[in-house]
């Protein structure tokens, strides 16, 4: 069930699969800023409705964020190491790489 609520909350950002903080604070501020009850230019209803969506799915995605449980475990932290530090890591600064 929880899943799927959180599910429900990223299709409602429309935010893909995975996103970064920043990718989820852009999309949540280009949505309501459509949306916002006093820009929108369609039904007063239709756009209330939206808006209390957008922003109950951003509240939904920021607690499942504030909550998540972070690995500082080597082998984890090594899985978003940039393209550089991976060559790095593999071939050392040996001048055949061009290092």
């Amino acid at each position: 069930m929880y899943f799927n609520t959180i599910d429900q909350a990223r299709e409602a950002l429309q935010l893909p699969k995975h996103a970064t903080m920043d990718q989820i604070k852009k999309q949540y501020k280009s949505l309501i800023k459509r949306w916002h009850p006093d820009k929108c230019n369609e039904a007063p209803e239709r756009c209330e409705a939206m808006a209390r969506r957008i922003t109950d799915a951003y509240r939904i995605i920021l607690n499942y964020c504030n909550s998540y449980q972070y690995s500082f475990e080597r082998d984890e932290v090594k899985k978003h190491v940039s393209e550089s530090e991976w060559w790095l890591q593999r071939f050392g600064s040996d001048p055949m790489w061009g290092v």
